[in-house]
């Protein structure tokens, strides 16, 4: 495909102090040369805050939808239909970009998909890191450990096995085939996926154009990444 336009979704709950390093890291990437022509749009979808998310994420330029649901699919799939909706582009020449409120795409994350849409992937699959960690012995070790389990020595092509709506990319026509985000509180984003891959979509897992995320215990959305890492976090614990 070649994309016109790119719609950026970020669900966000109670995320006022995180979102604008996200957004100002998803404005840099709308800036980059490859997309000179392209329509960018972001869509912050305010869930059931508490806070001013929905007032930090209109003054850095996103669009805001108000919602009471928690539930991040729910989210995540209504910013994608305000969207598509409001950029009026055909979904065959439209791309979704999917990120979430604590993390800071890189640079180039647009450019890379927009290159993987034009390359003939209906979905690119990508991989988060963390920069900064709680002081917790050997957290980062034990999470490189586990996280890296499976990539192949000497720098062989992985196709890893991870799935973050932090750094998901999917042709709008792919998504609307499979459904869409599906209105889940947690792994929506693994559900899509899946979907795209049992009707025999081309999803691409790749390593490259990792984006950074939060390391925080305390997640916002129960049974994902934070999750897990606190769950890391109280085995070494237990181990020291």
């Amino acid at each position: 495909m070649n994309p016109e336009a790119i719609a950026v979704v970020i669900p966000a709950h109670n995320e006022e102090s995180l979102l604008p390093r996200a957004l100002a890291a998803v404005n840099a990437a709308a800036r980059h040369p490859a997309l000179a022509g392209l329509q960018v749009m972001t869509v912050v979808a305010a869930d059931a805050c508490g806070d001013d998310t929905a007032k930090v994420a209109g003054a850095a330029g996103a669009g805001v939808l108000y919602l009471g649901s928690r539930n991040p699919g729910k989210a995540r799939a209504a910013a994608a239909q305000h969207a598509l909706a409001a950029l009026g582009t055909p979904a065959s020449a439209t791309w979704i970009a999917s990120t979430d409120a604590d993390s800071a795409v890189p640079p180039d994350w647009l450019a890379f998909q927009l290159d993987q849409a034009r390359a003939g992937w209906d979905a690119v699959v990508g991989t988060v890191t963390v920069t900064q960690w709680p002081p917790v012995r050997r957290l980062a070790d034990r999470y490189h450990e586990v996280y890296y389990a499976s990539r192949p020595p000497h720098g062989a092509l992985w196709r890893h096995p991870h799935v973050h709506g932090a750094n998901l990319g999917v042709a709008a026509e792919a998504y609307q085939e499979a459904g869409g985000f599906p209105a889940l509180p947690v792994g929506e984003d693994h559900a899509l996926v899946r979907t795209l891959e049992r009707n025999g979509h081309r999803v691409l897992r790749t390593p490259d154009c990792p984006v950074e995320t939060s390391s925080r215990l305390r997640p916002r959305a129960a049974g994902g990444f934070g999750d897990r890492l606190a769950q890391l976090a109280a085995e070494e614990g237990a181990l020291h």
